[in-house]
C-alpha cells in the first residue's frame, strides 16, 4: 500500500499523526507526511486507514 497527502489540502491538524504515528509524521512546520517515501508495510496498513480516516479535510489518499 501506497499513501500520499495532498499538501494543497492539508491544514496540520495532526490527526494522521496522531492517530497513526508509524504510518504518518510531522514535518518542519507542523503539517503531516508520510513515513518512508509513502510505503505502508503490510502490518501498518491498518494503521493507514485509521490516519486517513481521521484526516478532517480528507487530504490522504491511500493506494494499493
Amino acid at each position: 500500500m501506497r499513501a500520499t497527502i495532498d499538501s494543497s489540502l492539508c491544514s496540520g491538524h495532526g490527526m494522521c499523526y496522531g492517530t497513526a504515528g508509524e504510518v504518518f509524521d510531522d514535518d518542519d512546520e507542523g503539517y503531516g507526511r508520510v513515513r518512508n517515501g509513502g510505503e505502508v508495510p503490510p502490518a501498518h496498513e491498518a494503521a493507514a486507514r485509521l490516519g486517513a480516516a481521521n484526516c478532517p479535510e480528507r487530504a490522504i489518499t491511500l493506494t494499493n
